[in-house]
């Protein structure tokens, strides 16, 4: 048995060894250097603004969306998922085939805005974790394994057919697991002067050590990230695609996890959380100030327009919500007539606002809003 302060390795019966973590917070606390101090300041800093974007935004719900399914392209990625952003993109546009993939991707935004949703009633809780987790693994890879409930059998982790003997971690049994879970639910609530930044960095690691379901823990660990923030009311909009960094640092991401489990270095994971934390609210924040400019810049070309400016900005408002669009499509949204919708299609076609994506077929072709994709892709290469 080794031990260490986030907990200890203990032989099971059946002959492998599992990790029992310690609860929170840790004990002797984070040790608050310079440079931990340093990280922290930068990482409240670069978060502020990125919230304080969202009082100046005309209606931050338009581009929103696009934020969470952004974190959800990033943080399906992590898991080995292949669809990209505009494969996810072109659901909204009704003519995306149903990949397997692509539907893990969209059930991440749906188990985010309900999440959401729930969260202006029901407290962040395993309840809700339990219901969120149904969501995410529905009909997709992994409905086998016990969605919306936690697991009642070891799990463990490691490289393709490995078994209990020789995985490279073993989370704790059931029996301790619930333990683990339940002293987890009682600190995401308890008072305490740690900051809020390096407390969440500390249920994130924790979350992932503990592993409380048979599939999807990792994506439902960063899901978890966005909910204590948005409860917190650290942000308003979930708008920290935290993912981004993770998986531009996956394997830091594991051994930073990992270094916990083996040498009680919390102290590496929390800075290394932190120079996420500011890398991508940095990054979000940027993204945001180009939204606008762009926006702006073709809000004047319509103002000069002698006629249709009404439709015009609402298929431009259309376009920040669905940025792939059909003429059908805009029909519908707009509630207007297919002549109408066809010659405002085309005429945003015209202004090089949108392009053609498939050119090739005659019947319900499919429109890009090119600079607001290319905006908000970057990093969602697979």
């Amino acid at each position: 048995m080794t031990h260490n302060r986030a907990g200890k390795y203990v032989h099971q019966l059946t002959g492998y060894d599992a990790f029992i973590p310690t609860d929170l917070p840790p004990d002797p606390p984070v040790n608050m250097d310079a440079e931990m101090i340093r990280l922290l300041s930068l990482a409240d800093r670069k978060l502020g603004r990125l919230d304080g974007v969202t009082q100046i935004l005309p209606n931050p719900d338009l581009f929103v969306g696009m934020y969470v399914q952004k974190e959800a392209v990033l943080s399906s990625q992590i898991e080995g998922t292949q669809a990209s952003f505009v494969d996810v993109l072109q659901v909204d546009a009704d003519t995306a085939a149903k990949r397997q993939d692509v539907e893990e991707v969209v059930n991440y935004v749906k188990a985010m805005k309900y999440g959401m949703n729930r969260l202006e009633t029901l407290p962040l809780s395993l309840r809700l974790l339990r219901e969120i987790h149904g969501i995410l693994l529905s009909g997709v890879r992994g409905s086998q394994r016990n969605p919306g409930d936690f697991r009642t059998s070891q799990n463990w982790i490691g490289s393709s057919g490995c078994s209990l003997a020789t995985a490279s971690f073993v989370p704790p049994p059931v029996a301790e697991m619930t333990s683990a879970l339940g002293h987890l639910e009682n600190y995401m609530y308890s008072e305490s002067d740690i900051p809020h930044l390096i407390r969440i960095a500390l249920i994130h690691a924790q979350f992932e050590t503990i592993h409380p379901f048979l599939d999807g823990n990792g994506r439902m660990g960063r899901l978890l990230i966005a909910f204590w923030l948005y409860q917190q009311q650290i942000l308003k909009y979930p708008l920290l695609y935290i993912s981004y960094y993770f998986k531009k640092n996956r394997t830091e991401y594991y051994d930073r996890l990992m270094n916990i489990r083996t040498k009680g270095d919390w102290e590496g994971w929390v800075k290394f959380f932190l120079e996420g934390v500011a890398q991508v609210a940095d990054e979000a924040t940027q993204s945001a100030s180009e939204i606008m400019k762009l926006k702006e810049m073709i809000m004047e070309k319509i103002q000069k327009e002698t006629s249709g400016k009404a439709n015009s900005v609402l298929l431009l408002d259309l376009l920040f919500r669905m940025p792939i669009i059909t003429i059908n499509l805009v029909k519908d949204e707009l509630k207007v007539s297919y002549p109408t919708a066809k010659a405002l299609t085309e005429h945003f076609r015209e202004a090089k606002i949108i392009r053609c994506i498939d050119d090739s077929i005659l019947r319900n072709k499919r429109y890009i809003f090119t600079e607001y994709v290319a905006i908000l892709e970057r990093g969602t290469e697979v």
